[in-house]
């Protein structure tokens, strides 16, 4: 199958324009297969930085970038326009060192992570792992957003591992680094029961901030409000206060300091608080939520119209 020139033009000037570009299902906050979030993952935990094409969204690129590199099946990873491979391929030079070296990147560190089971979870996990029979450990894993994910797992010899309590955790490259100090316990109290899980390099919730006190912390130099609505939108119900927003892309607020408060709005709470766990899981420290959005922001300034 032959590829169209314009489109061969269209994918070619996408790996002109990125030195590393991958190719997903979805984006790399929402990959939207198990094969592009693993993809994403190895990525992130190599501290890449990479453009990204989500073929959902473009179904030419979907079907072009199959024939461009002869290669059948999406996610897929170009460094400087050479075509890497898949996910599998993506994950197994991740965890040989191979693709930091690809990046330009310092070799991994796989040091296993510094990690604390309570007396009372190892019983729970023991009794798991006694039910699952020989051969069996705990893995966890754990994503953009700091969320863990505990399942019992055969043991794999080329994991990382940690060892508490009698309990073998074993974890892949990138949780192995978001895990280090967390801490498990069980509970059987006002909290629920079950694991409980405290985990020190997890950023702080997204906060709340009604619009009275974002505008008061605007006008006091101590706040950035971004606005995720698109243009059309804020020129219908725009805010009376300085603000940034997304029309030329993500990437310059990303690159702001990550202790720079930011409060997000939309019109009623909804978007802002997507946008808002999104630079959460950046490692932003001071992210916040305008609850209610302009909606709210109408009761208090009668000069922004309300849906």
């Amino acid at each position: 199958m032959s590829l169209e020139p314009a489109l061969r033009a269209r994918i070619e000037a996408v790996l002109a324009a990125h030195p590393v570009v991958l190719f997903l299902k979805g984006s790399p906050d929402a990959p939207q297969c198990g094969f592009s979030a693993k993809a994403v993952g190895a990525l992130d935990a190599a501290g890449a930085t990479y453009g990204h094409v989500n073929v959902l969204a473009d179904p030419e690129i979907r079907e072009g970038i199959k024939v461009f590199g002869d290669w059948p099946t999406i996610p897929q990873l170009y460094i400087h326009g050479e075509l890497v491979g898949g996910a599998d391929i993506i994950t197994q030079m991740a965890a040989s060192g191979e693709l930091h070296a690809a990046l330009g990147l310092p070799a991994p560190d796989r040091t296993p992570p510094q990690i604390t089971i309570t007396p009372a979870a190892a019983q729970m996990l023991k009794q798991a792992l006694d039910n699952a029979g020989p051969g069996y450990a705990l893995q966890i894993e754990i994503d953009r957003g700091f969320n863990a994910r505990l399942q019992l797992a055969e043991r794999d010899d080329s994991a990382i591992v940690a060892e508490s309590a009698g309990i073998r955790a074993q974890f892949d490259l990138v949780s192995a680094q978001r895990a280090r100090g967390m801490h498990i316990d069980w509970a059987d109290d006002a909290r629920g029961k079950g694991l409980v899980i405290d985990n020190p390099n997890a950023p702080p919730k997204v906060g709340s901030l009604t619009p009275a006190e974002a505008r008061a912390r605007v006008e006091a130099g101590s706040l950035t409000i971004v606005d995720v609505r698109p243009a059309e939108e804020r020129a219908l119900a725009g805010i009376p206060v300085a603000s940034r927003n997304f029309d030329d892309g993500v990437e310059e607020i990303e690159a702001l300091p990550k202790d720079q408060p930011l409060a997000f709005l939309c019109q009623a709470g909804a978007r802002s608080a997507q946008a808002a766990e999104h630079f959460r899981a950046l490692g932003f420290t001071k992210v916040y939520n305008i609850a209610g959005g302009t909606n709210a922001w109408a009761g208090i300034d009668s000069s922004v119209p309300h849906d």
